[in-house]
C-alpha cells in the first residue's frame, strides 16, 4: 500500500516543475517573451473591451464614455423587440451554418481525395491552385461572382446551351439564391486552405494500415471510409468546435458586396447591421449591444458543444 501511494504521487508530480529562482533564471528568456506577449494582449484585445460599457448608455461621444448617463438594458431589449434584427440574427445563423457545414465536408473531401492522387507532381500542382483563391480579395471574389452570374454571365450561357433554362436569370434579384451564392463563395475560396490540417493529419496516419487493408483486399474506398475518416477524426471534432463558434461570423464583406435592396431581407448580417445602426446611425450603444450579443451567443455554442464531446468520450477543447 505504501508503495502504491508513494507511486501516485510521483505520477501526479511527472511534469510539475518547482518555481525556484534558479529556475526563473534559467527560463529568464522565455519569460520576458511571455511578458511582452501578455502585455500586447492585454492592451489590443482586454483593454478594448471597456468599450462594452457604451451597451449600457446613452452614449453621446461628445461626453465620452465617463459622462454619458446609464441607462441599463434598454439597447438589448430594443434589439429583441426589433423585427429587422430578429431577422437577421435568422439570416447570420442560417447563412453561418450553411458556410459551416458545406465548407467542413469539401475540405475533408478535397484533402482525402488529394491524398489519393499518386503524382507527386500533380498533387502538388492542385494542392497549390487550390490555395490560390485564399490569397484573394473579397472585392475580387465578388467581381468573379458578379461576372458569372450575371444575365450575360457564363453559367446562364451554360444552362441556356444544354437547354437547362430558356430565358436567363438574375440570380440576385431572387432572395432563394442568395444563400447558396454566399455558401459557394466561402467554399470555393477557402476549401484549399481549409484542407491543409485535414492533410497534415492524414500523411501523420501510420502506413501500416493501408499495407494491412490492401493485404485483406480493401479497394481504395474501403481504406477511405475504414483507416483515412477515423484517423482524422479527433482533427474534424476540434476544427468543427472551433468554427461552431464562428457561425454569427457569417460574413460581412461577401454579404455587403452581394447584397442590393432585392435581396436585403436575406443578405444583412449582425456585422452589417451593426455597421448601419452604429456608424451611420451615430448609435454606438446600440451597435456595441449587437456586437455583445454576438460574443455571447458565440462563447456559448463552443461551452456547449464542448461539454457534449467531453460526455459523448470525443475529442474537446478544454
Amino acid at each position: 500500500m505504501a508503495q502504491e501511494k508513494k507511486k501516485t504521487k510521483s505520477e501526479k508530480n511527472i511534469g510539475k516543475t518547482k518555481i525556484t529562482l534558479k529556475e526563473v533564471k534559467r527560463q529568464k528568456s522565455l519569460l520576458i517573451i511571455s511578458f511582452f506577449v501578455t502585455v500586447y494582449g492585454l492592451i489590443f484585445y482586454y483593454w478594448p473591451l471597456t468599450g462594452w460599457i457604451m451597451a449600457f448608455q446613452n452614449f453621446k461621444p461628445a461626453k465620452g464614455i465617463l459622462g454619458s448617463k446609464f441607462i441599463g438594458l434598454d439597447k438589448f431589449k430594443f434589439l429583441f423587440e426589433d423585427a429587422v434584427f430578429l431577422r437577421v440574427i435568422r439570416n447570420t445563423f442560417c447563412m453561418g451554418a450553411l458556410n459551416l457545414i458545406t465548407t467542413t465536408i469539401t475540405a475533408i473531401a478535397f484533402a482525402v481525395l488529394l491524398n489519393e492522387i499518386r503524382s507527386v507532381i500533380a498533387k502538388k500542382t492542385v494542392q497549390t491552385i487550390s490555395y490560390m483563391p485564399h490569397f484573394l480579395s473579397w472585392i475580387i471574389v465578388t467581381g468573379i461572382l458578379h461576372d458569372a452570374l450575371s444575365s450575360t454571365g457564363i453559367i446562364n450561357d451554360l444552362l441556356m446551351r444544354i437547354g437547362a433554362i430558356t430565358a436567363p436569370i438574375n440570380f440576385f434579384a431572387h432572395p432563394k439564391y442568395f444563400w447558396p451564392i454566399v455558401a459557394f463563395a466561402n467554399c470555393w475560396k477557402e476549401t484549399g486552405w481549409n484542407a491543409i490540417i485535414y492533410l497534415a493529419a492524414i500523411t501523420s496516419i501510420n502506413p501500416d494500415l493501408y499495407e494491412a487493408a490492401s493485404i485483406d483486399g480493401a479497394g481504395r474506398l474501403q481504406k477511405i471510409f475504414h483507416i483515412t475518416l477515423p484517423s482524422i477524426k479527433p482533427t474534424i471534432m476540434i476544427l468543427l468546435m472551433m468554427n461552431i463558434g464562428n457561425v454569427l461570423n457569417a460574413g460581412f464583406e461577401v454579404q455587403y458586396l452581394l447584397g442590393n435592396g432585392l435581396v436585403q431581407k436575406v443578405s444583412q448580417t449582425i456585422d452589417i447591421y451593426v455597421l448601419n445602426w452604429g456608424i451611420s446611425q451615430n448609435d454606438f450603444a446600440l451597435g456595441t449591444a449587437a456586437g455583445i450579443f454576438k460574443s455571447v451567443v458565440s462563447i456559448a455554442l463552443i461551452v456547449i458543444c464542448n461539454q457534449i464531446a467531453k460526455h459523448t468520450g470525443e475529442e474537446r477543447l478544454f
